[in-house]
């Protein structure tokens, strides 16, 4: 178990993404993949409350409904630990006090629960003052809607007047962040916010763990995938990415285990991060990425230098 810092939340090493839950899988695929994961000993999941306005027909809020409609009927809220976003939804843009309540309340309601385990700003808003944005959020913590507020997308500079403004005037903390970070996806991450999350102890959940299903090791040269999500994988499609992969297909073998294991384990690795996000659309997805590893120094060291 890992307790995520700053916080009194004790959960396993991964974190569940339900960006996939009423796009790619729908409920009856996602309360199956939520039973796995509970029943592995899961408990920690995180969604957004623009999670998935982007497929046809949708308006947003999907997957917190399937994921409030499921714990509502397995009884077991109490035992989550639930994270979930705003600012980004079309109809609940931005960070304003007034839209950071109102949303809130409509995540509340989607994810029938009396509270949020970690709120996230989904991304940063340069039109709203921070100091509105922070106090509105310590307004949630007294009201005891949400239990720990958290930043996702923020530049370091951004970040660390955040964290300043909280100390001077006493407001709520961001406790942690979600940036984009994988094997792949190295430089944005290492170079900029990762200091700031050194510095001052933060939590760290990156999103895209396993580069869009790159790095599960199911795309191979010259082959063609079919998913929903395979559009987002071309950029990693070059000598690069294959090099990678075949890395990781190699360790994976050697500890008998799935390529995506060993890429959330490389992750995991990393000192500053805390819990990674992955999402699996079924129960089969779910056992790759449920696979505990931990690499030896010289491994972790082999899949950084292929890969700077």
């Amino acid at each position: 178990m890992v307790t995520i810092p700053q916080t009194s939340l004790s959960v396993l090493p991964l974190c569940l993404g339900g960006n996939v839950f009423g796009w790619s899988a729908d409920q009856a695929q996602s309360e199956q993949v939520l039973d796995a994961f509970v029943q592995a000993g899961g408990t920690f999941i995180d969604t957004a409350d623009v999670y998935s306005e982007w497929k046809d027909g949708n308006q947003g809020g999907e997957s917190e409904t399937i994921i409030g409609a499921w714990a509502a009927k397995r009884r077991n809220r109490n035992s989550l630990a639930i994270a979930t976003k705003v600012a980004k939804l079309s109809t609940r843009p931005g960070l304003s006090a007034k839209n950071i309540l109102a949303a809130c309340d409509e995540s509340l309601a989607r994810l029938k629960s009396d509270h949020i385990d970690i709120y996230y700003a989904h991304e940063d808003d340069l039109k709203t003052p921070l100091g509105e944005t922070l106090e509105a959020f310590s307004k949630l913590i007294d009201q005891g809607k949400v239990r720990y507020i958290a930043a996702s997308n923020y530049t370091p500079e951004r970040l660390t007047e955040a964290l300043a403004i909280s100390q001077e005037n006493g407001f709520a903390k961001y406790i942690g962040v979600q940036n984009w970070y994988n094997l792949l996806d190295r430089k944005e991450y290492e170079e900029g916010v990762a200091k700031v999350v050194s510095d001052q102890k933060l939590a760290s959940a990156p999103f895209f763990g396993l580069a869009r299903g790159f790095l599960s090791g199911k795309y191979k040269p010259n082959q063609i995938v079919e998913s929903v999500r395979s559009g987002g994988v071309t950029n990693y499609q070059n000598d690069r990415g294959w090099r990678a992969v075949d890395a990781l297909r190699e360790i994976a073998s050697k500890y008998g285990t799935s390529v995506s294991s060993i890429a959330l384990a490389w992750l995991r690795a990393q000192p500053t991060v805390s819990v990674p996000i992955a999402s699996a659309r079924t129960s089969e997805q779910l056992e790759e990425i449920m696979q505990f590893v931990e690499l030896a120094p010289d491994e972790i060291a082999y899949l950084c230098e292929i890969t700077a």
